[in-house]
């Protein structure tokens, strides 16, 4: 929640607060076992922050509503802010029980005993007025021992348990998600105490010293709370709700600050030396959005391109990683809307930064109906710079396309320099090189995890004559647009500039993007491929003048090799529009990284 919303809060419980606290005491009394005897004061802490300047000022504005509220220097530099002091732990957990009711102090406040506090700087006649010197005793001729006070009662596990069942479900929770942020807890955050949350107090306890009973008395209680406020104050984790984008979240914003708005992006710069950048996302629409989203940001300098990645059709994920940074990108596609975070931050910062990630992906919440406005349209027919507008994009060696022609996402392309690639890539998934024919100029490449594509080819059982309409899909332009170019022309001849059977020219101009994208009949079969235009015949093409080689010659060769291409049936001539789309489904891009 924003500072603004949190003022405006504040002022509107002031009255019921003042109220609320004047009857406390009372009802917080009556409440507690009357077995429970006095052991110790207690506090509950409700805030720390990181300077003495902030912490005062804060407490200007809570001493309206609460005027036992006190401030404390905590270990490691920070200033904590405190209610109380109550005369047991017992009686301040039924205080911060019935306030965290009403609504009047934030939700991760917790019961925290003196042994924690240093010197006390609020109220300010507190740390002003020393503290009278006791009078010396009189002098006498004998001296009565004051009587040894009698000790505190010593904690049991019926006692932990009874405190336990008292603090509720939501106190429970709270227990749950401080055990998930020191890590050794994976379980559901729903306030129920089964074998997993026992077994995760248990290896916290014996982490730390303690028996590992599973059951956390006070002091336990106390260390464990304080060690997650005083890490996440450390790290600034704040409610944010970003209105503009409709998104809900926990943001550290001790390491980031919000920078400005580019949709569908809310971009969060790095504070100070942190090298942690977050971006909110945010846009309407659908599938094809959410696939040419997931596209574009696989192309990021932020997104390494090593680290799992998944995509499906709500939604998909991406993790990059390499020596200097890693990131993750969590997206969600719900009721035509698009929305999701990347969090971006140096590798040497992982073990704390997972931490973070677990806060956010927790937090994360939709906010209405609500969207940044889009500067998009299809992802068909944008321009991948409009998309990622302000972010640097990771450019491959080259890029051309491919043809799919199995059910797994292999893809038929041109071999030339291949060799020569770090990794490659077919729609930014990994693969590999299956097998390479340097006669005909042919690879073919392999995912290295199935790809379902949209359409596998079909190769053509009748060859087209001399003067036949052809038609060439490729992505011809690989860093403007995210799908292909379908561009017509007519089939010149059968044979190659020398006379070479298997090859075909072609009265169709083509781009460096097309090399290696399907030529496809006038009933959508496919002709052949397109061949690079290099060497010395380059200098002796027209200028709307391509090589491909023939399916006569691709199909022995891909059946040798086990990929048995697909027939296709005879058919009548297509619709332009109609070759476009199932251009649109056979192509593929393939990218060669170093």
């Amino acid at each position: 929640m924003g500072a603004g919303k949190r003022s405006a809060r504040r002022a509107g419980m002031r009255g019921m607060t003042l109220t609320l606290w004047a009857s406390l005491a009372a009802s917080v009394a009556a409440s507690v076992a009357p077995g429970l005897a006095a052991a110790e004061t207690a506090w509950v802490q409700i805030e720390a922050l990181p300077t003495l300047d902030q912490a005062q000022m804060r407490l200007r504005d809570l001493s309206a509503s609460f005027p036992d509220a006190a401030g404390f220097t905590l270990p490691g530099g920070w200033y904590g802010l405190a209610l109380g002091p109550y005369d047991t732990p017992e009686i301040a957990a039924e205080a911060l029980r019935q306030l965290r009711n009403a609504g009047a102090i934030p939700p991760d406040s917790y019961v925290a005993d003196a042994t924690r506090y240093r010197a006390q700087f609020w109220p300010p006649e507190a740390a002003e007025t020393p503290a009278a010197p006791s009078p010396a005793p009189a002098p006498g001729p004998t001296a009565e021992l004051a009587p040894e006070l009698a000790p505190p009662p010593v904690e049991t596990l019926d006692d932990a348990r009874r405190a336990e069942e008292a603090m509720g479900r939501e106190g429970r929770m709270k227990i749950q998600e401080a055990l998930e942020w020191v890590g050794v807890y994976t379980g559901g955050v729903d306030g129920a105490f089964g074998r997993g949350t026992r077994a995760s107090i248990a290896a916290w306890q014996d982490s730390h010293g303690f028996e590992p009973t599973g059951v956390l008395k006070s002091a336990e209680l106390t260390e464990l709370l304080g060690t997650v406020m005083t890490e996440k104050s450390a790290l600034g984790i704040t409610s944010v709700e970003e209105t503009k984008a409709g998104i809900a979240i926990d943001l550290p914003l001790g390491l980031v600050e919000f920078d400005h708005y580019d949709p569908p992006f809310v971009h969060y710069r790095a504070r100070g030396n942190s090298g942690v950048r977050i971006l909110l996302i945010s846009e309407p629409g659908d599938q094809n959005t959410l696939y040419g989203l997931y596209d574009a940001m696989a192309t990021l300098e932020i997104v390494p391109p090593n680290g799992p990645r998944e995509r499906g059709k709500t939604g998909f994920s991406l993790v990059g990683e390499d020596a200097q940074i890693h990131s993750v990108t969590e997206v969600t596609l719900s009721k035509g809307l698009i929305k999701g975070f990347t969090l971006v931050y140096p590798a040497a910062d992982a073990p704390r930064m997972a931490r973070v990630l677990a806060a956010m992906k927790t937090s994360f919440k939709p906010l209405g109906d609500t969207a940044l406005d889009p500067t998009l349209g299809q992802p068909m027919a944008v321009g991948r710079a409009d998309l990622i507008a302000g972010l640097d994009v990771r450019h491959p060696e080259f890029a051309r396309s491919g043809l799919f022609i199995d059910a797994k996402g292999a893809v038929l392309t041109a071999a030339e320099g291949l060799s020569a690639c770090g990794k490659v890539t077919i729609e930014g998934a990994p693969a590999k090189i299956a097998f390479a024919d340097p006669g005909l100029g042919i690879a073919v490449l392999q995912p290295l995890a199935p790809l379902a594509p949209p359409a596998v080819a079909r190769f053509e059982t009748v060859t087209a004559g001399r003067g036949a309409a052809l038609a060439v899909a490729g992505f011809s332009y690989p860093e403007a647009l995210s799908a292909p170019v379908v561009s017509f022309g007519t089939l010149s001849d059968l044979t190659g500039l020398a006379g070479e059977p298997e090859r075909a020219r072609l009265a169709v101009k083509t781009l460096p993007g097309d090399v290696g994208g399907p030529v496809l009949d006038g009933a959508g079969a496919v002709f052949g491929m397109v061949l690079p235009q290099g060497g010395e015949t380059a200098r002796l093409l027209p200028p709307e003048m391509t090589v491909a080689v023939q399916t006569s010659a691709l199909v022995p060769v891909l059946a040798a090799q086990g990929f048995a291409p697909r027939a296709a049936e005879p058919g009548g001539t297509l619709a332009a529009e109609d070759i476009s789309a199932l251009a649109q489904g056979v192509t593929a891009q393939i990218a060669c990284w170093k």
